[in-house]
């Protein structure tokens, strides 16, 4: 079969390459991806993807899991939430099982991964120094979008969406009063590698348009100065030990009226970026490639593949939304601000861990299926 829809990716991080790996299998789409660094790399160091983003992969196909597989992935299972600053100061709040294989979160290098999933994509479908300037439209001819170099590239749809070798990775993480603290132990090829992050709630940035600042030794002092004593060695001597350390603020993409525009959709972070507190950022991505390889490998032509996005804005972008709120209202748990847990031990422990469930234990199947029927009905009508 000669292809008839042709498809080009803008960005070539995992959410673009998770969904060419997903696309290839079709023979009527023709799939390129682009992207505006001179190759293919992802910079930060690891991604942590859930029950749910691996339940996404093994529906998307075997090939797809076989990469995270390949890239190394290891289980992370032990996740530890205390107190560290009220009452009940060096308790623990909650923690996950070990041996719950409902809580498993498999972490990987992202290049490895990215590397992976790009490992059987044709090399004259990959664009690397393209970055996408503008897009014109015209109501009867394909999409044209415009690369850096200038070359048209004439396309149906456009989807945009903008390390360490480990034997067993796990968190713990403090709740203070409007601070907050994680720390955990990764095993690198160089040796044990400590990771160290640290937060606290700035009122005055909500109305702020900044997104870094530096944030000086005498700041991160002051901030924990009433932290348990053995926290406050380690923050000494681990993040006091230069005048300065850089900081950034944290955002999230505001509710989209809807991820797609004709021939035209996105997804991940460009469609709907999230704050951390939940770690769900790549996993969202992960099921936006699910519904999108599902919804346009059904597509046949390019009048079924402009239906296919407008389900699969239909069916993704209720969930994506209350992941994000989710994520914020999370965030102010983790800092001690939450409304209505503050720095009460008990409340805490009856609410926090609760917060992932409707993410983790999200049908991923269903989803599927439903996003297939309600297709099959938007092509009927």
């Amino acid at each position: 079969m000669s292809p008839s829809i042709r498809i080009a990716i803008s960005g070539g991080g995992l959410a673009g390459a998770s969904l060419i790996h997903g696309l290839l299998s079709y023979p009527q789409l023709d799939v390129h991806i682009f992207e505006r660094q001179p190759t293919f790399r992802e910079a930060d160091m690891v991604i942590g993807l859930a029950r749910n983003a691996l339940a996404a992969l093994y529906l998307i196909g075997p090939s797809e899991a076989q990469c995270l597989e390949r890239a190394g992935a290891v289980p992370m299972r032990g996740v530890r939430y205390m107190l560290a600053q009220g009452d009940d100061a060096g308790k623990l709040i909650d923690q996950t099982d070990d041996n719950d294989e409902r809580r498993v979160t498999s972490i990987v290098h992202r290049a490895d991964f990215l590397k992976e999933l790009l490992a059987d994509v044709p090399q004259e479908r990959m664009h690397a120094g393209k970055k996408l300037v503008r897009i014109d439209r015209e109501l009867t001819a394909p999409m044209s979008s415009i690369s850096r170099t200038g070359l048209p590239t004439k396309a149906q749809a456009s989807l945009g969406n903008d390390a360490v070798n480990m034997e067993d990775a796990r968190e713990c993480m403090w709740i203070g009063d409007g601070t907050y603290l994680l720390h955990n132990l990764l095993n690198t090829p160089q040796g044990p590698l400590v990771q160290f992050v640290i937060a606290s709630y700035e009122k005055d940035a909500e109305e702020s348009d900044r997104w870094h600042r530096t944030v000086t030794v005498d700041e991160i002092r002051k901030i924990y100065q009433d932290w348990p004593p053995h926290l406050y060695d380690a923050i000494e001597k681990l993040l006091c030990d230069q005048p300065e350390q850089p900081a950034m603020y944290l955002w999230e993409h505001p509710p989209a009226r809807t991820y797609t525009c004709g021939s035209i959709c996105v997804m991940g972070d460009a469609a709907h970026a999230t704050s951390p507190w939940q770690g769900s950022g790549g996993s969202m991505s992960i099921e936006d490639t699910l519904i999108l390889s599902t919804l346009l490998g059904r597509a046949k032509t390019t009048a079924e593949g402009l239906a296919a996005l407008k389900v699969y804005d239909r069916v993704r972008r209720p969930r994506t939304q209350q992941i994000v709120e989710s994520s914020r209202d999370t965030g102010l748990i983790m800092l001690g601000l939450g409304e209505q847990t503050k720095l009460d031990l008990e409340k805490l422990r009856a609410s926090l861990l609760r917060r992932w469930d409707f993410i983790v234990d999200f049908d991923n199947e269903k989803h599927q299926n439903e996003a297939l029927e309600m297709m099959e009905k938007e092509l009927i009508s």
